[in-house]
């Protein structure tokens, strides 16, 4: 008669979980590798979003500023109201801007315009960035349209 294998004997007084379950050890190293790659990637994700937000924001500005020109054109205004409000835009059978909500900044804040403007001469479309209030730095840094 056959003898079975000594690691076939092992095997068989085992647990059918015992095979498939992790070990603490391995649970912890998992879960530091996890977080170390957290810590890493985070910020670096923060920054490019943060970037990406004013990248669009410098973009919608800028599309803000073509849309009062030919809202000024098709007014016959040479130069820009000191009362203008940007929501005169979205006003009308054929408005400049589809809806309301075209006028809120990446934060959800409102953009405004400045007439005269600081950054350009006749007038600036503006959002004041993350935080809402002038001035800042990083993402809170106010944005002009025409502006580098």
């Amino acid at each position: 008669m056959r003898r079975p294998s000594p690691t076939h004997s092992v095997r068989s007084r085992r647990a059918p979980h015992a095979e498939r379950a992790f070990t603490l050890l391995e649970v912890i190293v998992a879960v530091t590798i996890v977080a170390i790659l957290a810590a890493v990637v985070a910020p670096r994700v923060g920054r490019f979003l943060g970037r990406a937000n004013d990248k669009r924001a410098r973009a919608e500005a800028a599309s803000m500023a073509n849309q009062v020109r030919a809202y000024m054109v098709e007014a016959g205004l040479s130069k820009c109201p000191e009362d203008f409000e940007l929501e005169v835009l979205t006003l009308g059978d054929n408005p400049y801007l589809g809806k309301k909500s075209d006028l809120l900044d990446p934060w959800g804040n409102a953009y405004v315009i400045v007439v005269p403007g600081v950054v350009n001469f006749d007038f600036d479309i503006m959002s004041y960035g993350a935080d809402g209030a002038v001035g800042g730095e990083g993402d809170a840094k106010d944005i002009t349209h025409g502006e580098q």
